[in-house]
């Protein structure tokens, strides 16, 4: 992810969710640091994925695909990035937050190995409230001999 992708992401979260990241979230997230990265098809950001790792833990912070293009395995290629680079970067432990509402990100997260840990109340802004959030976690097996980039675009 680069600073003149922020537009585009921008434009898929505004219509992936009802209460998206700002421009500046992104921003900041790429200032700080943060593995962040795009999939793209044909030169178009179809997904992202912004990654947290500290302290031998990684946080994905956000994954996302473009309504129009879900439902084709590009979330599982994102997730397997973020994975990826937690295991590059030797964390122990991915966590994440996701909304009870989000059924398909729940069965992703289940399929690839995550455990629901807890819950955070009233996580999410909603339209009637604050609703919940759901924290998966995952161990990470013992890293192998992972080289950088892993690759699966920018």
């Amino acid at each position: 992810m680069r600073r003149e992708d922020l537009e585009a992401i921008s434009r898929i979260e505004l219509s992936a969710y009802p209460f998206p990241w700002t421009f500046g979230i992104f921003r900041d997230c790429l200032a700080a640091g943060y593995e962040c990265w795009v999939l793209e098809r044909s030169a178009e950001i179809i997904g992202y994925g912004v990654l947290s790792v500290a302290g031998g833990e990684a946080h994905i912070l956000n994954l996302c695909v473009a309504p129009a293009e879900q439902g084709r395995g590009h979330g599982r290629r994102v997730l397997s990035r973020m994975l990826d680079l937690a295991r590059w970067h030797r964390a122990e432990r991915v966590f994440l937050e996701v909304r009870p509402s989000n059924t398909t990100a729940i069965a992703l997260y289940d399929s690839a190995g995550f455990n629901e840990i807890g819950k955070r109340p009233n996580y999410y802004p909603g339209p009637r409230g604050r609703e919940d959030a759901i924290v998966m976690a995952m161990e990470l097996l013992a890293p192998g001999h992972e080289t950088w980039p892993p690759s699966l675009g920018r």
